[in-house]
């Protein structure tokens, strides 16, 4: 059976009827994904559309839909989006970013390779530390005044720091939604994912480095001149209000500190990014007004449609029903399991985005690592979905939360990316990392343990 019945049909129908619907909406979703990735039409429209079909056919409904965490809108990263943007959107009026931008090309001398590797660590590590989705907020405006003052073109490096986010996010409990869930299903703790991921993606930031220098080689070239002029420019010039950039930057440490002491503190991020981002706008004296135009508002709205999309395949089993025949076909044998889960993982999370793939198969893993024996705690099960989903999601442009934040801020910016150009790039980074993984797992849970 693909799908479990919905309400309100007769019990002699309901199988059938059921089944039928699953279908559909996997119908549906296809349509609007293929209408995304070929942007016949603007992706929110694509997104929007697929949400609204999926609750005319009954694959979900409004209670599903937007009060269900586990098949519905998830409000927990829409609130953290909303909050950060409000943050980034007064930050930005300090001249903290352009403080930024004039440090990091003259650290690298001007060079835009070296600019794209300062750019690509610095969104890692604060990846690993914050979030994905919070750290590309914060550069993105970073990115692109170094691009407008070195000539380059910024897409290569927004890219590149959508990807660094996404590998750096794995390392940490806090850095990628889905470890979040993962930590929870499988009793985790902050530090059990810095022994077991933070090695591997230690190596896998100089892999990504080297590929860059490969993949991007076109866009390291820049005008003598305009380095010039750059490495003349005086940091501390750039800063417009010191009294707002003290404000700020208080406002971010506080929220930055209550991400770290998540486990400690027992607040969502979404609640202190949210709160943060009131208190800063409050605080800041600014026009309310002037800065809810920096939100991403077409962002945010994309994300609602394809939650609800989504949603209506786990509600009506779909993801569920891949998620057991996978587990039925591996139970009982750990390696095989292992790299089924790390490379399917890092597919299906390709398509879908990967918050509600984890949230569905999570259960699952956790039965299968039950049957191994151990009831919680690090198990090379739980450290495989975590490498395939977050480094998975690097394969497409809307694998990830974060690659669809950045195709919001560069189409803003009118830096528009499209879908392939940035699916040509995330494709070979995800299946250089997680062929990376695969013999990490191997060695480190299997041949030397």
């Amino acid at each position: 059976m693909l799908s479990r019945p919905l309400s309100g049909a007769s019990h002699a129908s309901k199988p059938a009827a059921a089944t039928t619907t699953a279908w559909i909406a996997v119908v549906i979703f296809a349509v609007a994904y293929v209408l995304i990735a070929t942007e016949k039409v603007h992706r929110v429209a694509a997104a929007l559309g697929g949400a609204v079909t999926v609750l005319i056919i009954g694959a979900t409904d409004a209670e599903h839909a937007f009060f269900a965490e586990d098949t519905g809108v998830d409000w927990n990263v829409l609130f953290l989006l909303l909050g950060m943007m409000l943050i980034v959107a007064v930050l930005k009026r300090t001249g903290a970013f352009e403080y930024l931008a004039i440090w990091a090309v003259k650290r690298a001398r001007g060079r835009p390779f070296r600019v794209m590797a300062i750019l690509v660590l610095v969104t890692a590590a604060a990846s690993a530390m914050l979030d994905n989705v919070t750290t590309v907020l914060l550069v993105a405006p970073v990115t692109f005044l170094v691009c407008e003052r070195l000539a380059v073109p910024a897409a290569p490096f927004l890219i590149a720091e959508a990807l660094a986010s996404n590998i750096g996010g794995t390392a940490t409990l806090v850095g990628d939604p889905p470890n979040i869930i993962i930590a929870s299903r499988g009793g985790l703790t902050y530090n059990d994912f810095l022994i077991h991921l933070a090695p591997i993606i230690g190596l896998l930031i100089v892999v990504f480095i080297a590929l860059c220098r490969v993949l991007f080689r076109r866009a390291f070239r820049t005008d003598p001149d305009r380095v010039a002029k750059v490495m003349a420019l005086r940091e501390r010039d750039a800063i417009r209000d010191r009294r707002l950039l003290i404000v700020s930057l208080a406002v971010l440490a506080v929220v930055t500190a209550a991400f770290a002491l998540h486990t400690v503190v027992h607040l969502e991020p979404s609640i202190v990014a949210i709160v943060g981002g009131l208190v800063l706008l409050m605080l800041s004296r600014l026009d309310t007004g002037e800065i809810v135009k920096d939100v991403e508002w077409p962002t945010l709205v994309f994300f609602a449609g394809l939650f609800v999309m989504i949603g209506a395949l786990v509600n009506t089993g779909v993801i569920g029903s891949l998620s057991r025949t996978l587990a039925d076909a591996v139970e009982g044998r750990q390696l095989l399991a292992s790299m089924v889960l790390l490379w399917g993982s890092a597919v299906l999370s390709a398509v879908v985005d990967n918050i509600p793939y984890v949230a569905t198969i999570s259960p699952i893993v956790a039965d299968l690592v039950a049957a191994d024996g151990t009831t919680s705690g690090p198990h090379v099960l739980w450290w495989a979905l975590a490498l395939g989903a977050d480094l998975g999601g690097n394969a497409t442009a809307v694998g990830a939360s974060a690659n669809v934040v950045i195709l919001g801020l560069a189409e803003r910016a009118g830096k528009r990316i499209s879908f392939w150009e940035f699916t040509k790039y995330g494709l070979i980074v995800a299946a250089v990392t997680v062929g990376v993984c695969t013999p990490y797992l191997w060695l480190r849970y299997f041949v030397l343990n």
